[in-house]
Parts: structure tokens; C-alpha cells; sequence
């Protein structure tokens, strides 16, 4: 009889399903349940994803106008926080990108799956930029303006221009068609990529500030505004990289 060390050992091989597991099915070993019910839902996540994937390329491909058009995505990270720029980023990749498998919304993925993808995006892609934009714009802009200026700015320095964008969320000055879609770094692929191009670029710069405004955490909660950052706020005042139109930084600015 096949030991279960071994059955583990042939399992770990197979990706897809085989005759001689139809007979393991028979098998009344504990051990032997367990490592095929592992491998089913090891399947069975892998399948998710090679769907999901496929769902992202398809998106994607719908705004091919012609064979061989360049679809661009834009995103951002840091709409939010009270410290620190926004950053906007575009990615153009190759109509298939079975390498990408996986890729999601970068507020999805761990900080390890992201840099993973980080290091996949930019071998993969066929061109990609990252526009960071200050505080100051942001306080003299607004937020929002300051965004889809952003994203403009990533677009356009593209070392390839796109046929098509598709932004999140975000309608842009641009003179190339382009689609605002909802919720798009969970719909499109190119979308998903520069999500993890901008908030691994903006994780990156706070751990920077981190280390030059120490005492705020801002390695720790990217800028935003927890109780941590609330706290040394009172405690040590306002930064340079503060964003002064944001409460509660506006009202501790017109006290102080």
C-alpha cells in the first residue's frame, strides 16, 4: 500500500486533477483525507485566481480598439492620509500577462505580496510611471484636483503613448479617450498594477519621513490619521509634510 508520506509527495506535483486520485477518494486513512482535501483547496484557489485573471485581461482587452492597442491604467494611494503627497502611477502591459496571475486591488495584498508583484510589475510592463504631488499642491488644489492632476502627469510621461486609459475612479484632462471606472483596481488588470506602483512608491517615501520626523509613526500608519498620529500630533506639533487644509491640522494651525 502507497504510504501517506508518498501520496503527499505525488499531490505536491499535480495541478491539475488525475485518474488515480479518483481511487485515493477511496481511501479511508485519515492522513490520506486530509492531503486531498488540501490539494482540492489548493485547486480550487488557484482556479479563483486564474478566472479572476482572465475576468481582469478580458476588461482590459474590451477597450482594444485594434490589434495591438496600448491600454493604460492609472491609479492612486493617499487621498486620505493628513501627511505626506498623493501619488498617482500608470502602467501599460502587454495584452497577456500570465506572470501578473494573483494581481488585485493593492489595498488587498500584504506589504510582502505587494512588493512581490512590485518586482513582477515592473519586469512585465511595457512602460510604467509614478508622479508623486505635494502637499502644497494638494493644499492649494484640493485633494481631488490635485489627484487627477497627478494622474494627468503620469499619463502623459509614459515613455508610450496609450490608445486608451482607464483611470479609478477619476475623469482626466487628457486628449486620449479614456473610461472612469468604478472600483476599477478590482476590475482591471493594468488598473491593479498601478495601484501597487503607487502605494508601494508612497509606503517607501513614508518610511523616509519616518526616519526624518521621528516620533510620528509614520512608517507605521502611512500618514493617516490614527490615534497614534492624532497623539503626536498634539505632542509634537505640525511637520512641513503635513497637508494644512486637513482637520484636524487646519484648526491647530489657526490656534497656534
Amino acid at each position: 500500500m502507497t504510504t501517506i508520506k508518498e501520496i503527499k509527495e505525488a499531490l505536491a506535483v499535480e495541478t491539475t486533477w488525475q485518474e488515480w486520485m479518483t481511487e485515493l477518494q477511496k481511501d479511508e486513512r485519515d492522513g490520506v483525507k486530509k492531503a486531498l482535501k488540501s490539494w482540492q483547496t489548493q485547486f480550487d484557489k488557484r482556479q479563483k485566481l486564474a478566472e479572476e485573471h482572465m475576468a481582469k485581461l478580458a476588461f482590459d482587452n474590451g477597450y482594444r480598439t485594434h490589434q495591438g492597442a496600448y491600454i493604460a491604467g492609472t491609479d492612486e494611494a493617499g487621498r486620505g492620509p493628513l501627511a505626506g503627497p498623493v501619488v498617482t502611477a500608470a502602467v501599460i502591459l502587454p495584452e497577456n500577462c500570465p506572470e501578473l496571475m494573483g494581481l488585485n486591488d493593492s489595498k488587498q495584498l500584504s506589504a510582502e505580496k505587494r512588493q512581490e508583484f512590485l518586482a513582477l510589475v515592473e519586469k512585465h510592463a511595457l512602460a510604467s510611471y509614478v508622479h508623486f504631488q505635494s502637499e502644497e499642491a494638494i493644499d492649494e488644489l484640493n485633494i481631488y484636483e490635485a489627484t487627477r492632476q497627478s494622474m494627468k502627469a503620469s499619463i502623459e510621461n509614459l515613455a508610450i503613448k496609450p490608445d486608451f486609459v482607464l483611470a479609478d475612479a477619476m475623469t482626466l484632462d487628457i486628449d486620449i479617450p479614456q473610461d472612469s471606472i468604478i472600483k476599477g483596481d478590482a476590475k482591471s488588470l493594468t488598473i491593479a498594477a498601478a495601484s501597487i506602483l503607487a502605494k508601494t512608491a508612497r509606503d517607501k517615501y513614508m518610511e523616509e519621513m519616518d526616519e526624518l520626523y521621528p516620533g510620528y509613526g509614520f512608517a507605521q500608519h502611512a500618514g493617516y490619521g490614527t490615534k497614534q498620529h492624532l497623539q503626536a500630533i498634539d505632542t509634537l506639533g505640525v511637520t512641513p509634510i503635513h497637508r494644512k487644509t486637513f482637520e484636524p491640522i487646519k484648526s491647530i494651525l489657526k490656534k497656534g
